[in-house]
């Protein structure tokens, strides 16, 4: 008997550290080259270097796309630790974080799905997460989202450890999970009814008591204590911001709610397994058909199985439900943006999901081989869309030769490193960290703009003692030609610092693929 559950542990060690070298091996490699490199990296390396070089603590996360509202500053204390020990000027330090965050997501996810379904749910839960595109997507560049794999993760597996094995303390890892969720993005607070209402399952049963509760609310209260203190200081800047979002009308919602609803349902599904639905829809159709079936076979599955497939199964309901309405803009794709951000605490639900139908299939001889068929299919589509090892923008390492580029030619125009180098874009709303970040790691003074003022790390020219800039870098966006109303590379740029009082163009290159750079004399 104790030689078999050596075997056992043996057989559950070995399995569970292939799942993690795969996904190790999956997205590590080229990490420095394979994210992409735009405003939100240069924002979040630039907060992030202000707090672990000058003490400034956020109190605030990443600016959403809702007004002024932010998400919240524990993805930035998440990260701090591999920006302090590099001095904030590495930003392979900060993705690396976020790539260990992913391969630990897989061993969690796998936990989740053997607990419920047994070895064979779990190695095909964590294989399938090992292997998606998506996923290794989300592990390769800083965005605060990223996160939210690992965080979730841990909130569904904390949920149902409590609840399976009575066992209330977890129910304290499920609320850490979820908080980090919801600080991760805003709209990660759709977790909080998923792990609510089997909490409140369990206070019914008679298995978590009041105390519990009591933990579970002081732990999310405690986690929101950095949003108190801005809102104490700053006049309730965020409460404001959204009520001034809320009054201001909702005019992204061109699509009728059944066809959002039917969208969002479409991408929250399909895309952990298959990727954005505009570039496989036949693959993200069949994807979710698949997903739906085994909620729908398995519905009336015995215990505990019966009761995890109801919970991730409406909880992928209530999911599509609540990004229909709060994240309206699911039904257009972007093209060269990132897009499926909103939905990322899904992921291990749907992950988890297709682990206990190939296990359930597996019991059969034919549902074996269906199960093989459909497995083999799917890491194979992952497999051959996998992120490149460069990603077209270059990555940082692009942005810096950039911003090396300005550098030198600003100091073969007499502007030294003490002067204030003011960086536009072209549109306006969009911020110029991109470049803000590279330069002030160089050792550049600059004010850089966003729509919300100056970035981190920025002085401004009138506190700074400095009566006119010598130089000014304008940055502008091909993606936004339609906004921005004249292509880049001469024309839009001609038209915007006609009125800026520039004198001299010292030179203009692309950054990266369509962003160009220009960089000006001012008399």
């Amino acid at each position: 008997m104790i030689e078999r559950l050596r075997a056992i542990d043996r057989t559950t060690l070995l399995t569970l550290l292939g799942l993690l070298v795969l996904a190790a091996l999956l997205r590590l490699p080229a990490l420095a080259t394979r994210g992409t490199w735009d405003s939100d990296q240069g924002h979040d390396m630039l907060v992030l270097r202000s707090f672990v070089r000058d003490g400034v603590v956020p109190l605030l996360g990443p600016p959403t796309s809702i007004g002024d509202v932010h998400h919240g500053a524990w993805y930035y204390y998440l990260l701090a630790p591999a920006a302090f020990l590099t001095g904030g000027d590495s930003p392979l330090a900060v993705v690396s974080v976020i790539a260990l965050s992913g391969i630990a997501a897989v061993g969690v996810t796998w936990w989740l799905a053997r607990s419920i379904g047994g070895p064979l749910a779990g190695l095909v839960a964590g294989l399938v997460m090992a292997v998606s595109a998506a996923a290794i997507d989300e592990s390769t560049f800083i965005w605060n989202p990223n996160l939210i794999a690992l965080s979730s993760s841990v909130a569904l597996a904390g949920a149902w450890r409590a609840w399976s094995t009575g066992r209330p303390r977890w129910w304290l890892v499920a609320a850490a999970g979820a908080a980090i969720t919801m600080h991760c993005h805003v709209l990660g607070v759709a977790m909080l009814p998923v792990i609510g209402a089997l909490l409140i399952a369990d206070v019914r049963r008679g298995g978590a008591d009041r105390r519990i509760v009591v933990g579970c609310l002081a732990v999310l209260g405690i986690s929101f204590v950095p949003l108190l203190v801005n809102e104490l200081t700053t006049g309730f800047s965020e409460v404001r911001a959204a009520l001034d979002y809320l009054a201001g009308g909702r005019d992204d919602a061109d699509a009728a709610l059944p066809v959002r609803i039917g969208i969002a349902g479409l991408r929250v599904v399909s895309w952990p397994l298959t990727g954005l639905i505009t570039a496989g829809f036949v693959p993200a159709v069949l994807a979710t058909i698949a997903v739906v079936g085994i909620i729908a076979r398995r519905w009336r599955a015995p215990d505990p199985e019966r009761i995890a497939i109801r919970w991730l199964g409406l909880a992928l309901l209530w999911s599509t439900l609540f990004l229909a309405v709060a994240a309206p803009s699911l039904a257009t794709v972007v093209p060269g943006l990132p897009n499926d951000h909103y939905h990322a605490f899904a992921d291990p639900m749907v992950f988890t999901l297709v682990g206990l139908g190939a296990a359930a299939l597996a019991r059969s001889v034919p549902g074996r081989a269906l199960a093989a068929v459909a497995l083999v299919a799917l890491a194979g589509w992952n497999l051959t869309h996998l992120p490149p090892a460069v990603h077209p923008d270059g990555g940082f390492p692009a942005a810096e030769i950039a911003a090396r580029r300005v550098d030198a030619v600003l100091s073969g125009a007499g502007v030294d490193a003490q002067t204030i180098v003011p960086i536009r874009s072209l549109p306006d709303f969009k911020s110029t960290e991109s470049m803000a970040y590279p330069l002030v790691r160089l050792g550049r003074v600059v004010a850089a703009a966003t729509p919300d003022g100056l970035s981190p790390g920025s002085t401004d020219p009138a506190e700074g003692g400095q009566s006119g800039p010598f130089a000014l870098v304008l940055l502008c966006d091909g993606l936004f030609e339609a906004s921005i109303g004249a292509p880049c590379g001469g024309q839009a740029e001609d038209i915007a610092v006609s009125g800026y009082g520039v004198g001299a163009l010292l030179d203009r290159f692309e950054g990266a693929p369509g962003r160009w750079v220009s960089v000006y004399d001012v008399p």
